[in-house]
């Protein structure tokens, strides 16, 4: 308590303490959102879980909120920009960059992978069928498959915030259009062409956290860039961060939402629903484009009352105590899940009442209870892997050669990390891995991760004298 206080008291006086909000906000209704909806039931004898949502029609409008992935991607944009543009008036690299922002997202993740792969071997080395080992970690890796998408944005960063500096708005507009694109591609074929939309969807919002930063910067310094202030319409660079543009935004992304949704051939869910001739979410649709124009608009009608609110010590040392562990949050809470199963399987008093009976809601509370208590022992096990990642300054090494060969060990050290994290969730639950995890992945992983830390250290690259 005593270190969140001083936290708190040193928190800059401009900072846009409404992210950090949204970012907790975010991650903490993902936790409740997987766990409220997760159905517990037995399939040849063995635990398995499947959504609830193929059963609760009338809950499909609630993940129009309930479906938060925008959210964070708008946050990160946000923080993205602000940590690149710092480290550039420092006069440091897009590469440096890179390296020191991987810290955060590949710590944390090597941690779940390794005690994963470990729990696994251990498993397969006292009977457990492979196959039963590869659905048990396919199950608890289920967050990996949005890291896959985030990890490419941070990547991307450099050239997209690039294009945002010189086109600004124009930016998301085209890359809607590429989504929409896609969407025809699902609709009408071939549906290959959809499957950039699940980079394109989220590089939308995440520019539009590029455009909040310039737009939240120039309201603290109550001046900003002149090209940027004087340009208007699709090449404006800021966000109009206004009440009344809250208001259009939320308008207008519930109107197209409703037509792309009611009449138009999108589910109303937000969320993957089993059965569904298509998913929102993977990859992103129109209809969730639609659907994250309306939580910004919403966002921004809220932030002034929630910056007011952030000024309090006790809501923004909470806000800063989940911050500190809100990748570990993410990670961990679907092996919460496995865990509780487990034992409460063990112990033969697993509860498997029908979806939507009286039994089934009432089991809700204690479930979740439960899980949270899980997930606090994880987070206070593994929490203090994230809470305590520091990101050196570079030390690699210099002048045009040095910069080029760190760039292109970034960029390999991110491609390792994203080839493994892709190729994992591509491979089906039901494959037989005697780690859980495919091998090649994980070495993959493990390379481009162990580049990248050799990098941090400025080990990497360094000329041997003479």
């Amino acid at each position: 308590m005593r270190r969140l206080r001083q936290l708190a008291q040193r928190t800059p006086p401009g900072r846009e303490r409404y992210i950090d909000l949204l970012r907790a906000l975010a991650i903490t209704m993902v936790v409740l959102g997987h766990w409220g909806v997760t159905v517990i039931g037995y399939d040849h004898g063995r635990p398995a879980g499947h959504s609830a949502l193929g059963d609760l029609r009338w809950a499909w409008p609630l993940t129009w909120v309930a479906q938060v992935m925008p959210v964070f991607f708008l946050v990160g944009g946000y923080a993205n920009a602000a940590s690149l543009a710092a480290r550039r008036r420092r006069g440091g690299s897009a590469a440096g960059w890179l390296v020191d922002r991987s810290a955060r997202l590949v710590r944390p993740t090597t941690v779940l992978l390794l005690v994963l792969a470990a729990g696994a071997g251990v498993a397969t080395l006292r009977g457990a069928d492979p196959a039963q080992v590869r659905a048990v970690v396919w199950f608890a890796t289920i967050p990996l498959w949005f890291l896959v998408a985030y990890v490419a944005v941070v990547a991307l960063t450099p050239p997209m915030y690039a294009l945002h500096r010189r086109f600004g708005l124009a930016v998301p507009v085209a890359l809607v259009v590429l989504v929409a694109l896609g969407d025809l591609g699902r609709l009408l074929g071939p549906a290959a062409l959809a499957d950039g939309n699940y980079l394109f969807g989220w590089l939308v919002v995440h520019q539009l956290g590029f455009a909040w930063y310039d737009a939240a910067r120039a309201d603290t310094r109550r001046t900003g860039d002149a090209a940027g202030a004087g340009t208007r319409g699709l090449f404006r660079r800021r966000l109009p961060l206004s009440r009344r543009a809250g208001a259009v935004l939320l308008g207008g992304g519930l109107v197209a939402l409703l037509l792309l949704t009611v009449l138009g051939p999108y589910p109303v869910a937000m969320l993957h629903v089993p059965g569904e001739r298509l998913d929102n979410a993977a990859p992103p649709s129109l209809a969730l484009m639609a659907t994250a124009a309306a939580q910004l608009g919403l966002i921004l009608l809220l932030r002034g009352p929630a910056g007011r609110w952030l000024r309090r010590s006790g809501p923004w040392q909470a806000v800063l105590a989940v911050n500190a562990v809100v990748l570990t949050l993410f990670l961990w809470h679907l092996t919460a899940a496995v865990l509780l199963v487990g034992l409460l399987d063990a112990l033969g008093v697993l509860p498997t009442p029908p979806v939507g009976s009286a039994a089934w809601w009432a089991w809700r509370v204690p479930w979740l209870l439960a899980l949270t208590a899980v997930l606090a022992v994880l987070v206070a096990v593994f929490g203090p892997v994230e809470a305590r990642t520091r990101r050196p300054a570079p030390t690699g090494p210099a002048g045009a050669n040095g910069r080029r060969l760190r760039a292109t060990l970034a960029v390999a050290g991110y491609a390792g990390v994203l080839a493994g994290l892709l190729l994992n969730s591509l491979v089906p639950k039901a494959a037989q891995e005697p780690l859980g995890l495919p091998a090649p992945a994980l070495v993959a992983y493990l390379a481009g991760a162990g580049l990248l830390r050799l990098l941090r250290s400025g080990r990497a690259g360094r000329r041997r004298p003479g």
